[in-house]
C-alpha cells in the first residue's frame, strides 16, 4: 500500500503551467525522495526503475525494484487525481468493450473507461520505452525466479486488475516471473467473465484489500445497498439525507444493464468504523461526501494497515495581507522547505524567500481580482483554500472558521467566528437571513432564524456571511443543525 500511496506524489500540475516533462521530473524527484525514506513501510529498500506519465496527466505508472536482495519488482499504477465523485463518473461504466489479450480463450467485458485508462498505461512511453519493455529489461538483469507485484489504490487498483493479466501474457527473458496482484480501494473494471478470467490465472497472490466503510470499492456491484441503507453507523454518522440518496442513486444507475463483479480474494478492513473524521458526521451532503473522501484516502488505508503515512506535500494555511503588485506577502503553512515554487493564480513567482518550513515571503506579481496562492514542490501542489487567497487592492475574502453552538433552535444566539467581517455583514442560515446582535472583525453574534426544512432542504445548513461583496465559501466548519 505504501508503494501505491507514493504514486500520488506530485499528481497535481503546477497552477501556472508546466510541460509533461517538467512534471515528470518533479514526480521522479518526489518518488525517489519517498522511496529512500527508511521510516516508511518500504524501509528505503526500493529504487525507481521507470516512470511513465500519459498526455494530459490522466494516468501515471512506475516500476521499482527492491534492493534488499529479495529479487522483487513492483509495477505501481497511480490512483485518482480529483475527488471521489469525479472518479466514479469518469469510469464510463455505462458502456462495456471487449478485453482481449493474446492467449485468452475468448474476450471478456470491461468498462469503456477502464479500457481507456489501461490502454494509456500500457502504451505510454518514456524515452521510447514502455512499461512492459522496462520490466523486461529489469527482469533480464535479475536473478532467476523473481516476483513482480502489480498494485494500485483506487483507479490505480482498478487498472491494475487489467495490467497484471496483460503482463502474464507476455514473454519474459528468463521465463515467467511469479506475479502478485494487490489492489486497494479499487472499483470494478469488468463483468463476471472478466473476474473469472483474472482469478483463473496463475498468481502467487491475488488479493483485493478494501475498507468496508469506503464507498468506492462498492462500485459497481453494490452501490444500491448504499442507496437504500444507512451506510455509516448513526451515531456518529453522517446520516443519509435526501440529497445523499439522490447522488448515490444517480451513480448506481450509471452502469445501466451492465453487471460488474470484483476479482481477487477479499481482504476487508475496518469493521469497527475506526478511524473516521469526527468533523464530518452531520446530516448533510457535504459531510457525507467528505467522509467518503476520508474513508477512501491513502492515509486512511495506511493507518488501517498499521503503516506510517507517506510524506505530505505543501499546505497553505493563510496568506497575509491583501495589497498591490510588488507588495510583500507572507504565506503560512507547512511542508515548504527549500526549492518551493509559488503561483498567484496562474502567474508564477520568480523569486521567493523561505524563512522556515512553515513561512514563505514573496512579492506579489502584477494581477487583478482575487487569486489562489499555491505552493509547489517535488511532493505536490498545495490545494486552494479560502484563507490562501490574495485580493489585489482588497478587501480580503470573507471566511467563516467556526459556528458555536453548531446546533440549536429558532431564536438561539449563535456566535460566528471568521476573518474580515465588516460592519455591513449579513448572516444567512441556509437561505434565511439571521438577526445580527453584535459585530466585530472576527466574530458575529446572531439569532438563528426559522429553518427551511423540507424535501431538498435538510436540517443541517451552511452559515454564510455576506460582507464587502464577498460571500464566505461553504465548508463543514460553518454548518448549523436545527434540532427537532
Amino acid at each position: 500500500m505504501t508503494l501505491s500511496a507514493i504514486a500520488a506524489t506530485a499528481a497535481t500540475p503546477r497552477p501556472s503551467g508546466e510541460t509533461l516533462a517538467e512534471q515528470s521530473t518533479r514526480i521522479i524527484l518526489g518518488i525517489n525522495q519517498q522511496l529512500a525514506d527508511a521510516s516508511l513501510a518500504t524501509q528505503g529498500t526500493w529504487a525507481l526503475a521507470w516512470l511513465g506519465l500519459s498526455p494530459g496527466n490522466a494516468n501515471m505508472a512506475y516500476l521499482a525494484r527492491n534492493t534488499d536482495g529479495s529479487n522483487s519488482f513492483a509495477v505501481v499504477i497511480r490512483g485518482t487525481v480529483g475527488n471521489v465523485t469525479d472518479l466514479l463518473e469518469d469510469l464510463d461504466v455505462g458502456t462495456v468493450v471487449p478485453f482481449n489479450l493474446v492467449g485468452m480463450p475468448s474476450p471478456v467485458s470491461v468498462s469503456k473507461g477502464a479500457m481507456k485508462a489501461f490502454t494509456e498505461v500500457v502504451t505510454m512511453t518514456t524515452a521510447g520505452v514502455t512499461l512492459a519493455q522496462a520490466l523486461g529489461t529489469a527482469l533480464g538483469q535479475a536473478q532467476p525466479n523473481p516476483t513482480v507485484y502489480v498494485t494500485g489504490h483506487s483507479l490505480g487498483g482498478c487498472v491494475a486488475t487489467m495490467v497484471a493479466p496483460y503482463l502474464q501474457t507476455l514473454t519474459w527473458p528468463k521465463g515467467k516471473p511469479n506475479f502478485e496482484l494487490h489492489t486497494f480501494a479499487a472499483p470494478t473494471a469488468g463483468g463476471a467473465d472478466f473476474a473469472a478470467y483474472v482469478d483463473s490465472l496463475d498468481w502467487q497472490a491475488n488479493e483485493r484489500h478494501y475498507n468496508i466503510n469506503d464507498v468506492v470499492p462498492q462500485a459497481w456491484n453494490n452501490l444500491e445497498e448504499i442507496e437504500t441503507a444507512q451506510w455509516y453507523p448513526d451515531p456518529p454518522g453522517p446520516a443519509q439525507v435526501d440529497a445523499v440518496k439522490a447522488v448515490i442513486s444517480t451513480l448506481a444507475a450509471l452502469p445501466g444493464p451492465n453487471v460488474y463483479v470484483q476479482p481477487g480474494k477479499d481482504d476487508p478492513l475496518n469493521d469497527s468504523y475506526k478511524p473516521f473524521d469526527p468533523n464530518l458526521v452531520k446530516k448533510s451532503l457535504q459531510d457525507f461526501m467528505g467522509q467518503v473522501d476520508f474513508q477512501h484516502a491513502n492515509s486512511t488505508y495506511l493507518q488501517l494497515l498499521g503503516a506510517p503515512d507517506v510524506q505530505s506535500g505543501p499546505v497553505v494555511t493563510v496568506v497575509t495581507p491583501v495589497g498591490t503588485a510588488g507588495a510583500p506577502v507572507e504565506i503560512v503553512g507547512s511542508g515548504f522547505g527549500q526549492g518551493v515554487m509559488v503561483d498567484f493564480g496562474t502567474v508564477p513567482i520568480s523569486k521567493e524567500h523561505v524563512l522556515r518550513d512553515d513561512v514563505i515571503v514573496v512579492w506579489a506579481p502584477p494581477g487583478v481580482g482575487v487569486v489562489d496562492v499555491r505552493v509547489t514542490n517535488n511532493l505536490g501542489t498545495s490545494p486552494a483554500v479560502p484563507r490562501g487567497q490574495f485580493a489585489y487592492g482588497g478587501p480580503a475574502a470573507v471566511v467563516v472558521t467556526g459556528v458555536s453552538p453548531n446546533s440549536g433552535r429558532l431564536g438561539d444566539q449563535v456566535r460566528i467566528s471568521g476573518v474580515d467581517f465588516a460592519s455591513n455583514a449579513q448572516v444567512y442560515f441556509g437561505d434565511k437571513l439571521a438577526t445580527l446582535v453584535d459585530c466585530a472583525p472576527e466574530q458575529l453574534l446572531v439569532k438563528a432564524p426559522a429553518a427551511t426544512i423540507k424535501l431538498g432542504k435538510p436540517a443541517t445548513v451552511n452559515v454564510t456571511v455576506l460582507s464587502n461583496n464577498y460571500s464566505s465559501p461553504g465548508s463543514p466548519t460553518d454548518e448549523f443543525t436545527y434540532l427537532e
